[in-house]
């Protein structure tokens, strides 16, 4: 299973959402709470292209954006291609 890294803060409910797709899935991921170190905002939004809301979900090293893109991505199938990805 490919890497997964989530930049999340604690009273985000988009990020809640997004953490509870992949826990149903059974996908262990990196949590970044940015929520205390505005530098690691900053890390964020350099990788995502100068996103700045949370989360921001990266697959393998790749963005792919926000709660709402992984959704859509579980509702097509391609969730599941991106994490299993060779």
């Amino acid at each position: 299973m490919q890497r997964v890294t989530v930049y999340s803060t604690t009273l985000c409910p988009f990020c809640w959402r997004a953490k509870r797709l992949l826990d149903v899935k059974g996908v262990s991921y990196e949590e970044i709470n940015i929520m205390d170190n505005p530098g690691l905002r900053s890390e964020m939004a350099s990788r995502a292209g100068g996103e700045s809301t949370v989360p921001q979900i990266f697959i393998a090293g790749q963005h792919i954006g926000g709660s709402d893109e992984l959704t859509a991505l579980e509702k097509t199938g391609k969730l599941d291609l991106l994490l299993n990805a060779k």
